[in-house]
């Protein structure tokens, strides 16, 4: 069975997720920094794609050491499973998202496997799938795994395939209070045929105000 998949994202009024400069640009407050650590003990594991590890550098760590505890007092490791995916295969054996957490695992073409495992050494389980990393296929080996809920943090390229397959079960959305207007900036989606249009809606399940973030919850409407 294929994990419950949870799409969380954070975007500026105008539907961007960064600027372009160098530095990570902070949307969330503190308030929904801490509703992601606790959404992120709640999963079993969590998906990044390569282009976000490349240019946010993030470790993906459940932060507050009680929530560590409470996974480990289910029998669960302190961490979920950290999860990437990568066609070319090219990806920094020095970024943090190796060398902080529990175990790691990269999705990536058949092609680049062997090269990819040779680079990343120990620190991660390297798995070709075909010629691609397909979301189907990775979803099945995931399930295969006994991973029951994966969350997915984005960026753009993911989370538009994930939403265009109609391979997602529930979206957070926190909107910061404020726009960043550069068309050359990454948005939350990129251009795309996605099932919920206006005539298949998602479901708002719940609606919260976080500092001066607003957050969003909805569910997929699956036929």
């Amino acid at each position: 069975m294929r994990p419950y998949v949870v799409l969380s994202v954070a975007t500026s009024l105008d539907g961007y997720i960064d600027d372009t400069s160098p530095e990570r640009l902070r949307l969330s407050s503190v308030s929904d920094f801490d509703r992601v650590d606790q959404v992120r003990a709640g999963c079993d594991a969590i998906l990044i794609g390569a282009t976000t590890l490349r240019r946010d550098n993030p470790r993906l760590l459940v932060n507050a050491p009680e929530r560590r505890a409470a996974r480990q007092a289910r029998n669960l490791p302190p961490y979920p499973l950290k999860v990437t995916l990568t066609a070319s295969g090219d990806l920094d054996p020095a970024l943090r998202f190796w060398h902080h957490g529990g175990k790691k695992l990269v999705y990536t073409s058949d092609h680049a496997a062997p090269k990819l495992k040779e680079r990343l050494g120990g620190l991660a389980e390297v798995v070709g799938l075909g010629p691609s990393p397909d979301l189907g296929k990775i979803l099945d080996d995931l399930g295969e795994r006994h991973i029951g809920r994966l969350m997915v943090e984005g960026g753009g390229t993911i989370h538009t395939q994930f939403l265009a397959a109609g391979l997602a079960d529930e979206l957070h959305l926190a909107i910061a209070p404020f726009f960043i207007g550069d068309p050359d900036a990454p948005r939350f989606v990129n251009p795309g045929r996605f099932p919920y249009d206006s005539g298949h809606r998602m479901a708002l399940a719940e609606v919260k105000v976080l500092g001066d973030v607003a957050f969003l919850r909805y569910l997929a409407q699956k036929a």
